[in-house]
């Protein structure tokens, strides 16, 4: 039965229910449930759409609802096929059944679109199923995967959240829509040239978001409209921030700190890694080794550096706070075996964020021994969160189980220091850097880095797809282990030979590695990143306008050539260099002993190098073709829009 009430249009057949209603301008929200009423989750999608004015029309065959340049069309059967303002098709679900003879794939193969496959215990593992519109068509976005693939079409992508992977499941079509899929469960998406299908290994709602565009940047910043934006980087993320594998004592972070200033070297932001606690689940530091944490920052202030701590879920059962939380619900639970999530360093479990009274005590803590020291950045590590093994049916949230609810912890771990740090009222604007994300995580300050990656060429060929991919899927704030053309420029590592161990107790056998700083890597390297590290901090003024953008509209900080020049066909080719904000084209080295490599020019706009912004009296180059250029070792191929 198709029929309208309020603002949505409406199909019911037997026990399914389909919803489909206006979600901002060209833009609709598609649920479907077997359940007696629809779930009341919104997730990732703001509380109530904006609002829009759509039409609806009831036939005897099908039912039409057009939102603006979006229109979805229902058969009398329960088909959906969703055009743009064109009348092209943009999604149509695959179909091949009997239940309507009418239908051109009439087929015999029993193959539904909205698959509800029940579990025992009440929940569905939902199998949705796409037609492959155009097997020419690009997809991009979904999140953070560690795989080379900037364009995602044919790829069989995990929805679950793991050490260096985020999933973020929001697309960007090249047939000119984004569409996010609105479940945290735990599930895959294969994007095939034949067939697209997204699943859910347990739910109680097929539930999407679907807007057209014109060009990839209206679609981007429509869909950060309905799932929130960053907030304003502050002034002391637009700098370089120095960190490591770890600094053990006070002494030892203070004396880098230190060295810096000597050197007239540009630091904005120096980081205590993880361990400097007595137990996990303490969130305090270790007086053996960190004895006046006041003073630290003090001194660290007074020279204009920021101290970031690292923050871990984990909670040792041996700690403080681990039978007070364990009382009082506020740790993640398990349905069978030994309730030991990681054993890293102890036996832990984690914290469960998705419990509001777990985010209130974390917080709280955190503030009494960290923030209201003055510390104004948190590393939110581990925040998938990270279990020794990724055995998803076997844990339970306060929110629902891992299957069904767990790909939005992430969020919740960034949402009880945002609001911690917003409510106390000495911040407006919070960066707190983090491990992993969910839709709609930026908007509490989400600073996500790729996590713990190989040193390798491939596997920084892996980040540059990752880092343009999750800037498309909402997370304008993005960050590898190093990059003076990243949204923030980190250095990170952990390096061989180890150093030697300090003291005993607490964390002291969780030892650093080798020195990492820009004067460790010899005289040669260390001119070199001295030169980028005062080129970033020219470029301050550009970067807070990229992140003003972000802000304003969630543009991403870096963009694919196609974001900027969607009208030039070779950009939506290019996999290999990427623009940051609008006006530098990057192109980096990724293979070793590449001297000479191929630079792409976008089409419609003039180009002269800027490399390392020394360049004087560049050649300028219209756009439109591809020029080959050197890569010696101390120089980056960079190219400026003139």
């Amino acid at each position: 039965m198709l029929f309208s009430r309020g603002d949505a249009l409406h199909f019911t057949y037997d026990s399914e229910h389909v919803q489909i209603e206006p979600w901002g301008p060209n833009a609709l929200r598609v649920r479907a449930t077997k359940e007696h009423t629809l779930p009341a989750e919104n997730w990732a999608l703001s509380l109530t759409p904006p609002s829009s004015s759509p039409s609806i029309s009831i036939h005897d065959d099908h039912a039409e609802i057009t939102n603006g340049s979006i229109t979805a069309t229902v058969s009398s059967r329960g088909k959906i096929i969703i055009r743009n303002s064109k009348g092209q098709r943009i999604l149509e679900e695959y179909q091949r059944n009997r239940v309507d003879v009418e239908d051109p794939k009439c087929s015999a193969l029993l193959v539904d679109a909205r698959e509800f496959k029940p579990l025992l215990g009440g929940d569905y593992h939902l199998t949705y199923r796409l037609e492959s519109v155009d097997r020419k068509e690009k997809i991009y976005g979904m999140g953070q995967y560690q795989q080379s693939f900037l364009d995602l079409k044919g790829l069989d992508l995990e929805m679950a959240q793991r050490n260096s992977q985020a999933s973020v499941p929001f697309m960007l079509s090249s047939l000119g829509y984004g569409m996010l899929w609105n479940n945290p469960a735990v599930g895959r998406a294969v994007l095939g040239k034949n067939i697209m299908s997204f699943e859910a290994r347990s739910t109680k709602v097929l539930d999407y978001w679907i807007v057209a565009g014109d060009s990839p940047a209206r679609i981007v910043e429509a869909y950060a409209d309905v799932t929130g934006k960053v907030p304003m980087m502050p002034e002391y993320g637009l700098g370089f921030w120095q960190c490591k594998l770890r600094y053990q004592t006070q002494e030892e972070l203070l004396e880098v700190a230190r060295e810096y200033r000597r050197r007239n070297l540009p630091l904005d932001v120096i980081v205590v890694d993880f361990f400097h606690w007595p137990k996990q689940g303490e969130w305090k530091f270790d007086p053996t080794y960190w004895e006046d944490p006041d003073a630290m920052i003090k001194e660290l202030q007074s020279m204009n550096i920021e101290l970031l701590v690292s923050v871990w879920p984990t909670v040792d059962k041996r700690s403080e706070n681990y039978d007070y939380m364990l009382e009082h619900g506020m740790l993640i639970r398990q349905d069978r075996g030994l309730r030991v999530a990681m054993d890293f360093q102890g036996d832990t479990v984690h914290a469960d964020f998705t419990n509001p009274a777990a985010r209130d005590f974390v917080w709280k803590t955190a503030k009494k021994n960290y923030y209201d020291k003055g510390i104004k950045l948190f590393w939110l590590d581990e925040a998938e969160p990270e279990y020794n093994v990724y055995d998803f049916d076997i844990y339970r949230y306060h929110s629902g189980t891992v299957l069904s609810t767990g790909n939005a912890y992430p969020v919740d771990y960034a949402r009880a220091f945002y609001e911690g740090m917003v409510k106390d009222g000495k911040q407006k604007d919070v960066c707190n850097l983090i491990r992993c994300a969910w839709a709609g995580s930026q908007k509490f300050g989400t600073l996500l880095w790729s996590g713990d990656i190989a040193s390798s060429w491939g596997s920084f060929r892996d980040q540059f797809a990752a880092g343009l991919n999750v800037g498309i899927a909402g997370i304008p704030w993005w960050t590898t282990d190093i990059g003076c053309f990243c949204p923030v420029f980190r250095l990170h590592g952990h390096r061989e030979p180890m150093q030697p161990q300090h003291g005993t107790t607490g964390g002291a056998t969780c030892i650093s590695g080798a020195p990492n700083e820009v004067w460790s890597y010899g005289e040669e390297c260390y001119e070199i990143m001295k030169k980028y590290l005062l080129l970033r901090e020219r470029l301050r003024d550009y970067v807070r306008g990229l992140m003003t953008q972000a802000h304003e509209r969630g543009t991403p900080v870096i963009r694919t050539l196609f974001f900027e020049f969607p009208e030039d066909a070779e950009c939506w080719e290019v996999e290999d260099q990427y623009l940051f904000g609008s006006k530098y084209l990057v192109a980096p080295v990724l293979y070793k002993g590449m001297e000479k490599r191929q630079v792409y020019l976008p089409k419609g706009a003039k180009w002269r190098r800027f490399d390392d912004g020394e360049v004087k009296d560049a050649e300028e180059f219209e756009g439109g073709k591809t020029v080959e250029v050197d890569c010696p070792l101390a120089v980056m191929p960079v190219f400026e829009r003139v």
